[in-house]
């Protein structure tokens, strides 16, 4: 780099970029990407010096790449010197902010969540003073601070907060994928390199001068710091002699000037050095504030004076002269040298239980059982706080100094049981195999995990449900007597596991064993072996209990909302909760806990398609294929490809449903994975209606579940209803349909779930033989409270009524059910299912286009917001109820006004009044 004082030579480019940066208006963010040693550092200097000039607070600060998987490290330091202000918001980004700094043992926020509470603390700062964030080797960020950082960068505009941000060229980050603006730092001109020699090291003989310049290549680093090496010929041994260097990278070279001087040092600064360079003191400085808690190197004015290490003048202390000064005095310690620094290190962070957890593993190698439950506690607060790899980190370590067989064993299941839960199936298998202790392949934590492995990665259904089910009635054979962790979460996967396999022995073995247990098993498993298995025999009442469940959410963990939200699915409520599981979602993505991701995509997934937001549930669908194929979760990408066929069918597009379907049912029919296979049959049902095939599809029906009954433990029996029914009605089979829409009737469905509500009555209508009563069943679907968030459903009910008005009330009788049809497909993309409403509609003596007012039906959020908007709420106060980010929600009401032909949110209530009875609901 060149140097810190003075006047800086070349960077005409980067400096008028950067002060333009400095004194535009607004807040912004920019990147500097380069080379190690380019001068990136001289240019952050460059900027602050700027910013106080023009009257910022500045808060510099660094990443360290000892700190890089410790969640929220990165943010802890950029937040430190703001802490002041946090009292000033309120109390719910206070509570955010509790979490962040290990204050309130809570969920970790989403990205979104945490994003928006840092966002409006920056804001409040610098309603004060204008704010410059100035972050040093940002590639060493950890992910949770660099998702945030992201987050906040592209939403300064109109603010006084500015971010810049350096990063290695060589090293890939979180900020590669940020969106932000970048501004390239190259290596110096030729002239320019001659320039800051001559300027630095004037006499310097003219041999030399010719090899640093060819060996530099331009980078100002080098520049600087190979003259002095050179002269003393690169080893120290005396002046002089030229060097044939060796070929080797610059930082590599930079890394030998370094290292020559650090050897010189006595042991005593080196000691100092290493302590410094491992606790991850930054070059940089706070303006204007109290540094956190760091190690202060003392009595190191001899690294000092031989350029290692400068004076940071806001608190007086030495800082690393660049980031390689640190990276080599790390490398050249001996291995006993460092566990002696880390020991010093984890007293340093003695009430910091994370930052002492990573100097205690590092310090010793032999087994201490104290250290090794320091460690275990930290990974819970990792997990907590969304740090899930430096908990699997933690957990494996302390396996390793553990004192006994039995912790060794338990701490390595529960790695491995994290592990798997973080998508890191093949991290996971290892730590099962390594676990080489007595029985320690019988262990609960051990069965659990590579059960987890066997269904997820392969879905093994029958080797992991078999080796489960065996763990639990061992465990119970014992006389337990009390709740235990380890019971629940066998139970809970094998829940899980029946659920894929729906098999009628497997699922009334598991009653069988459950029911007896009475509070042995939770409440919420409960609620997962009443829906997952059987939902038309053990459905009632569940809505109601997952309602319950979701009351407060605070206690759930994510695998509670990941699994509770699957219960919704099946009783068909999920809209209600997928504010909170998009949450988690995000949240769950950013920590690393990517198994639950994935399952809360399919989720969301599976609500867009429900309420008809088609478009999105196909980027949903994608974005958790691209996910579950990155990390081989083979059951996952099956799953996922089986809810983009059924979308697919939906949709008309039935060359990609049928090669969908064809490739899921290869693969899990084999495998016994019934819960897929009743997936491809209700895809071949689906494209077969959508082609108009009736008899296909009654086939295709039917072997999912005879009409007049619905087969036990299928969960496509119920779903499926309509499809029967439909296609019974079409093949001149009146009386099985009939019998299948009786039989949802005597079965309860409509209690069970807003959807087989609708659907049952729906049935009822197309079968009935009395007008009076089909009008009545009719008058039932259309008009019950949850109709208008199953869109694609009420539009074949409409469209199967409006044909039987036709046939006996006339065509203007017909027109009204079958343009709201023809509307809600045309809406949805169910092209095929459009042009039928739309032939109907030009035999009942209407024009094939649906009127204009019914066009612009508003989404289920849209209709959401703007209700709130038309009760008299804020953006921001709606923002906070649906937990969407004000912004958001100014974007959705954006796009509400011209749908609803208005201007202004005061002509809202009027407008919401006068939408179609489909949409007030």
């Amino acid at each position: 780099m060149e140097p810190i004082v003075g006047t800086m030579v070349g960077r005409e480019r980067e400096q008028r970029a950067l002060a333009d940066f400095v004194t535009a208006p607004g807040g912004r963010a920019l990147l500097l990407r380069g080379d190690a040693g380019v001068g990136k550092s001289t240019l952050l200097h460059h900027v602050v010096e700027l910013a106080n000039g023009h009257h910022h607070q500045v808060i510099r600060t660094a990443g360290v790449e000892a700190e890089s998987e410790l969640p929220f490290a990165g943010l802890h330091q950029i937040l430190y010197p703001l802490l002041s202000h946090i009292d000033s918001l309120d109390d719910m980004h206070r509570r955010i902010f509790d979490v962040v700094f290990g204050g309130e043992e809570s969920p970790p926020p989403s990205v979104m969540t945490l994003g928006i509470a840092v966002l409006d603390l920056l804001l409040l700062a610098a309603s004060e003073q204008p704010l410059m964030l100035v972050l040093d080797d940002g590639q060493w960020l950890d992910t949770s601070s660099t998702e945030v950082c992201g987050f906040i960068g592209r939403r300064l505009t109109g603010s006084s907060v500015k971010l810049i941000v350096s990063l290695r060229s060589e090293v890939p980050s979180g900020f590669d994928t940020a969106a932000l603006p970048e501004l390239a730092v190259t290596t110096l001109s030729a002239s320019d390199s001659q320039n800051l020699l001559d300027t630095r090291y004037p006499d310097l003989d003219r041999e030399i001068r010719r090899l640093v310049l060819e060996e530099a290549q331009g980078n100002a680093l080098a520049l600087l710091e190979l003259p002095p090496y050179v002269r003393a010929g690169g080893d120290g041994r005396g002046p002089g002699r030229l060097l044939s260097l060796p070929r080797v990278t610059l930082p590599q070279r930079l890394q030998q000037v370094y290292g020559s001087r650090i050897k010189a040092l006595g042991d005593t600064t080196r000691a100092e050095l290493l302590r410094g360079a491992l606790d991850g003191v930054e070059a940089g400085s706070v303006s204007g504030s109290k540094r956190a808690t760091r190690y202060r190197m003392l009595d190191a004015d001899e690294a000092a004076d031989c350029g290692l290490l400068d004076i940071d003048p806001a608190v007086g202390a030495f800082v690393f002269r660049h980031p390689l000064v640190r990276s080599t005095v790390v490398q050249m310690a001996t291995p006993n040298e460092r566990r002696a620094a880390h020991a010093v290190l984890a007293q340093v962070h003695r009430d910091d239980l994370e930052r002492r957890a990573t100097h205690l593993a590092a310090s010793t190698i032999d087994p201490d059982e104290e250290i090794a439950a320091t460690l275990e506690a930290a990974a819970e607060s990792a997990t907590r706080r969304g740090g899930a790899v430096a908990a699997v980190a933690w957990l494996t370590r302390a396996a390793e100094l553990s004192e006994s067989h039995a912790e060794r064993s338990r701490r390595l299941g529960d790695a491995a049981y994290l592990a798997s839960h973080s998508g890191l199936l093949g991290q996971a298998r290892q730590l099962i195999r390594s676990d080489g202790g007595p029985h320690s392949h019988d262990s609960p934590a051990t069965v659990i995990a590579s059960s987890y492995i066997e269904l997820f990665e392969d879905g093994d259904v029958r080797s992991s449900q078999r080796q489960v089910l065996a763990t639990i009635e061992g465990i119970l054979a014992q006389g337990v007597n009390e709740p235990d962790e380890s019971l629940t979460r066998l139970i809970d996967l094998l829940l899980v596991i029946n659920q894929y396999a729906s098999d009628r022995v497997a699922w009334e073995r598991t009653h069988e064993l459950l029911a007896p247990l009475d509070h042995l098993v939770t409440p919420y498993s409960r609620i997962y072996e009443d829906s997952w298995g059987d939902v038309v025999r053990r459905g009632l009442g569940v809505q109601q209990r997952v309602a319950d469940a979701f009351s407060d959410p605070k206690r759930l963990e994510p695998w509670d909302i990941v699994r509770l939200g699957v219960a919704a699915y099946h009783v068909d409520t999920l809209s209600q909760y997928r504010p909170h599981i998009q949450r988690s979602a995000d949240r769950e993505l950013q920590a690393g806990a990517l198994s639950d991701a994935m399952t809360m995509l399919h989720l969301i997934m599976l609500d867009q398609i429900s309420i008809g937001e088609w478009e999105a549930a196909t980027q949903t669908g994608q974005r958790c294929l691209e996910l579950t194929t990155t990390h081989e979760h083979g059951l996952f990408v099956q799953h996922t490809r089986a809810y983009l066929g059924l979308l697919a069918a939906l949709k008309g597009e039935v060359d990609r449903a049928r090669e969908l379907q064809a490739a899921v049912d290869t693969w899990a029919r084999p495998r016994g994975v019934g819960f897929l296979t009743q997936i491809t049959d209700a895809i071949g049902t689906t494209a077969a209606l959508a082609e108009g095939d009736y008899e296909a599809a009654y086939l295709h029906a039917i072997g999912i579940t005879p009409p007049g009954s619905f087969e036990p433990y299928a969960h496509q029996a119920s779903r499926t209803l309509l499809d029967l029914v439909e296609a019974a009605m079409h093949t001149g089979r009146a009386e099985q349909a009939r019998a299948h829409a009786l039989a949802a009737q005597r079965a309860g469905l409509p209690d069970i779930s807003p959807r087989l509500a609708l659907t049952t009555y729906g049935a009822l209508s197309m079968t009935a033989t009395d007008p009076v009563e089909a009008d009545r069943m009719y008058e039932q679907a259309e008009t019950h409270p949850a109709a208008t968030r199953f869109p694609f459903e009420l539009a074949r009910i409409r469209l199967v009524h409006g044909i039987r008005l036709r046939h006996a009330q006339g065509r203007k009788a017909a027109r009204r059910p079958l343009t709201l049809a023809a509307d809600a497909f045309e809406r949805l993309g169910a092209a095929t299912w459009a042009e039928r409403a739309k032939a109907e509609l030009r035999t009942a003596g209407a024009s094939s286009t649906p009127p204009s007012a019914y066009l612009t039906a508003l989404t289920w959020q849209e209709r959401r917001i703007a209700d709130l908007a038309a009760s008299g709420l804020t953006n921001k106060e709606i923002g906070k109820r649906m937990h969407l980010s004000p912004r958001t929600v100014s974007s959705h009401l954006y796009r509400v006004f011209p749908k609803l032909g208005i201007t202004s949110r005061a002509a809202l209530r009027d407008a919401l009044g006068k939408l179609p009875s489909d949409q007030n609901s």
